[in-house]
């Protein structure tokens, strides 16, 4: 379940533009989110190499160049889909408690 969500918090972070993974990352540290490098990589190629994700290379000034990502258009119309599951599941969890707190 903790995959499935993180990757659609990666797709929510990424949908606001362009982003480094050291972006993504801080992003979801500030969600409480702890998520380190060696987890976000293989998630970001996964969403890659399904059609999700494009990415661009942008030289650095600081050193070797850097990979940005960005939502392809197969990940906006995902991320669509995942928002109206997430809605569906927030009400049926939000429900359940609240039959139990009646």
């Amino acid at each position: 379940m903790r995959k499935g969500i993180l990757e659609y918090c990666i797709l929510s972070i990424i949908a606001k533009g362009e982003l480094y993974a050291s972006d993504i990352i801080a992003e979801l540290r500030k969600a409480q989110l702890l998520v380190v490098e060696g987890t976000l990589y293989p998630l970001l190629t996964r969403l890659k190499n399904n059609g999700l994700l494009t990415y661009t290379w942008v030289e650095s000034t600081s050193g070797p160049p850097r990979k940005y990502y960005l939502l392809s258009e197969e990940g906006k119309v995902v991320l669509t889909q995942l928002d109206k599951t997430w809605q569906e599941l927030a009400f049926a969890v939000q429900t359940s408690i609240d039959a139990r707190n009646q």
